[in-house]
């Protein structure tokens, strides 16, 4: 089986957030397995692409990208192994090699309440970026119309304020429940127990947001946690067409990302 190119695979371990170790031989003298040059890219879950030239001392590399990132250790390492002595190996010669660690930042994540209409255009959206998604909703059917792609996790609960347990202090989240009911105990459960996260959005108008921002205040949310909800969510353009609601929430979102 052909194995990808590393540099490719760096880039999609980065977005995916995981963690590499990319491994160079420097140099080689006398008789050795790898040629000058080669690559490796290591993951936690051992070599993922490019070889080394195979053997025990592809192993050993291994081995030392995988101590680097599950002690984190610094980003760049350099060694040179006499085949023989440091390895264990018949031959003789010597190889150098050169330890990259590629810190991946976390994937932008983002938590959808609801999977109706205006949901499964902004899933379609953002599908196109480099995100995590997840989509909570307490109906089988609407999650089932979500496309299929490794950006999107479904999330069936018997409540929407169940999938408030997906939430981390980074998340952007979009409330586009059944209506204005649902939306509530999604946002007071979110923001009391993360009330610093970056981006609340909620679609709806103008009087839903004074409403929805007294009930909030008389079920004892704080003023600045009210302060953080976006409603109207999205930029003022476009028409009611669920597909240009999307694009401007997604534009609105990605411009906060980005700022």
């Amino acid at each position: 089986m052909t194995m990808p190119d590393p540099w490719e695979l760096v880039a999609t371990l980065r977005q995916s957030g995981t963690d590499c170790v990319v491994v160079t031989v420097t140099s080689v003298r006398g008789s050795t397995p790898g040629s000058l040059g080669s690559k490796a890219v290591v993951t936690s879950d051992g070599l993922v692409a490019g070889n080394l030239g195979g053997g025990r001392v592809e192993a050993k590399a291994i081995e030392t990208a995988e101590t680097m990132l599950r002690e984190a250790r610094q980003v760049v390492i350099e060694h040179c192994w006499n085949l023989q002595r440091d390895v264990g190996m018949t031959c003789g010669g010597e190889m150098g090699f050169l330890f990259e660690r590629i810190v991946a930042s976390p994937p932008w994540h983002i938590l959808i309440f609801g999977a109706g209409h205006v949901s499964q255009a902004l899933v379609r959206v953002l599908s196109t970026l480099a995100c995590r998604m997840d989509v909570v909703d307490v109906r089988s059917e609407w999650l089932e119309k979500l496309p299929d792609s490794d950006k999107v996790t479904r999330r069936q609960v018997g409540c929407f304020e169940e999938g408030v347990r997906w939430l981390t202090p980074e998340t952007y989240l979009i409330s586009m429940t059944k209506g204005h009911a649902t939306d509530r105990p999604v946002l007071c459960e979110a923001l009391n127990k993360h009330p610093d996260l970056p981006f609340v959005g909620v679609i709806g108008s103008a009087s839903k947001r004074a409403v929805l921002l007294s009930e909030l205040k008389e079920d004892g949310l704080n003023q600045e946690a009210r302060d953080l909800i976006r409603c109207p969510v999205g930029l003022p353009i476009g028409s009611n067409d669920p597909a240009e609601i999307a694009i401007s929430i997604a534009a609105q979102m990605l411009g906060e990302f980005r700022s």
